[in-house]
């Protein structure tokens, strides 16, 4: 079936989108060949951008009919180089970023039906003037894509409460691998028909179709709100004290984050307005938020928390906002950090999960064998408590030459994994798999599992033209 005339395909491809809806020129298409993280592998055949669900299907069509591999691309914000282009110059770059309407937001339903290319920051604004909110809370919500998010079952700041984007979405509208579209924006919270096909795409890395439009699902706007940076001495600490948060603030709790005293450091430095937030340096901090809709105390609960934490000798110190510029601030923390890691140059992300209560000693023993194999590695580990979700990250020895870097830093996150696999965790919690991980996901599947796996992409996409290569090794 497939002729690989790039010619013929880019003529007919010209004639569907006009010259706004592709670009070939290699200025043009600079944008999107790299993620957030400045990875980048090579140059796209061309960037599609069509501009309705329609367009989109007869893209996929057009690439179905002449052989050509197609990547599916949202707001560049990935980082495990799942949505850029093949160094082989071979693949179409499908960008939907064109698609961004707000289709319809429903607030006695709670729900809101977008386009996929709507970016996050909007979206959840769109909701706040309905008096609604769209819970999922990312660093990159100023760019970030529904489809990206939806691509990658994203997790970020919220997860504890409101869940991944798995648990955020109520129907899908999807072109598949052979041109069709499947309409499936249900806006019903409770269906009980048969398979779920609508999760089989969530989280599948654009590699079984390309999601076009969700129907999504809001809680009410909170009211209230209360955030908190507390200085803790250990990690022990740290978990415990969330047992006490999550039994004291009962749902409300909506964020609980773990953030060492390097990360304070690294976001001072990258933010110089950010000041020391206490007296004293503490080893760990938690930044914590509650927040509510309704007639609720919450200055009363988590004073009663601290109060607790204080006396059981859990909480050292502590900053409660007193206003939401303060809050702001207090987050700007957490968001300055990852600025002030990725100014140290190239170093280990890695994005994995435990049991909540194993976090202690997952952290001690993968801490143990970095040092083993790299004594003057500084070791950053941080994340989200509430739902077992760590980064535990590394920068590599000052004095190493670049070189040597990335071997080096391989080298340690097997090390991490095997020490992960001991506490039967994952190796990705909330980034996906894509290129960079696909390695470490294939030697951890047991054959039930990979057969399973092979069998629902060759189902979806029989040619494996839809961004092949990423999660399984390309047919």
């Amino acid at each position: 079936m497939a002729s690989h005339d790039t010619t013929a395909f880019l003529d007919d491809l010209a004639g569907l989108l006009g010259k706004r809806g592709l670009l070939r020129d290699p200025d043009a298409m600079a944008r999107y060949i790299s993620d957030w993280a400045g990875d980048r592998l090579g140059m796209p055949l061309a960037v599609a951008r069509p501009a309705s669900t329609e367009e989109v299907a007869e893209v996929v069509t057009l690439c179905r009919r002449h052989g050509i591999r197609m990547v599916p691309q949202g707001g560049h914000t990935g980082l495990v180089a799942g949505a850029l282009p093949e160094a082989d110059g071979g693949e179409l770059v499908i960008s939907l970023e064109r698609l961004n309407r707000i289709r319809e937001i429903d607030p006695v339903n709670f729900t809101m039906s977008v386009d996929a290319g709507c970016v996050l920051d909007t979206v959840k604004q769109a909701a706040a003037e309905h008096d609604c909110d769209f819970p999922l809370s990312l660093g990159a919500q100023g760019s970030c894509q529904i489809g990206g998010n939806i691509a990658t079952n994203a997790g970020g700041l919220n997860v504890l409460r409101h869940g991944m984007m798995r648990q955020l979405v109520l129907g899908l509208e999807v072109v598949l691998p052979d041109g069709r579209i499947w309409n499936g924006l249900h806006a019903l919270h409770k269906d009980n028909r048969g398979y779920a096909l609508d999760q089989l795409l969530l989280g599948s890395e654009g590699t079984l179709g390309i999601v076009t439009g969700a129907v999504l699902r809001l809680c009410p706007r909170p009211e209230q709100s209360r955030t908190a940076l507390l200085g803790l001495p250990s990690v022990e600490a740290v978990v415990a004290l969330y047992g006490l948060a999550r039994r004291g603030c009962s749902d409300l709790l909506t964020a609980f984050e773990l953030i060492p005293r390097r990360c304070i450091e690294l976001a001072m430095e990258a933010t110089p307005s950010l000041r020391d937030p206490m007296d004293a340096a503490h080893p760990w901090y938690v930044l914590m938020e509650v927040d509510a809709t309704g007639p609720v105390d919450l200055d009363a609960m988590v004073e009663q928390l601290v109060e607790r934490g204080l006396e059981g000798g859990l909480i050292l110190d502590g900053v409660l906002a007193a206003s939401e510029a303060q809050a702001q601030q207090l987050w700007q923390f957490r968001e300055s950090m990852l600025e002030g890691q990725r100014r140290r140059g190239e170093h280990l992300r890695t994005d994995i999960s435990v049991p909540i209560s194993a976090i202690p000693a997952f952290v001690e023993a993968a801490g143990r064998a970095v040092t083993a194999a790299s004594p003057h590695a500084e070791i950053i580990a941080y994340g989200h408590v509430g739902d077992g979700n760590l980064h535990f990250n590394v920068l590599p020895p000052a004095e190493m030459a670049e070189a040597d870097k990335r071997d080096h830093l391989h080298d340690l996150e097997e090390r991490i994994f095997a020490v992960l696999d001991d506490f039967d965790g994952s190796i990705s919690a909330e980034h996906g798999i894509g290129r960079t991980k696909q390695a470490a996901y294939l030697a951890r599947l047991s054959p039930v599992e990979h057969e399973l796996a092979e069998g629902i992409k060759a189902l979806f996409d029989p040619e494996g033209l839809m961004n092949p290569g990423r999660i399984l090794p390309p047919r």
